[in-house]
């Protein structure tokens, strides 16, 4: 099972992605259908890179969520 990091935008949207398939990400206008589209872009993701015969990255299993504090300019 492979780990999804999902967070709401500045419109208010959902963006959901998969870090350990690099570039695989999608969205949706609730969490629900952020989730079911990152589960179709993961899938077709997986499928494509087979088909090019590149290798598929492993999934750690631990994904860990931490605060950073970032000077905003202005």
């Amino acid at each position: 099972m492979r780990q999804a990091i999902l967070f709401q935008d500045e419109d208010g949207r959902w963006v959901a992605e998969v870090p350990s398939l690099p570039g695989c990400v999608s969205q949706g206008d609730t969490r629900d259908d952020a989730l079911h589209n990152l589960q179709e872009a993961a899938e077709l993701w997986i499928e494509t890179m087979r088909e090019q015969g590149q290798p598929i990255p492993g999934d750690s299993g631990t994904l860990e969520i931490a605060p950073i504090r970032v000077a905003e300019a202005g």
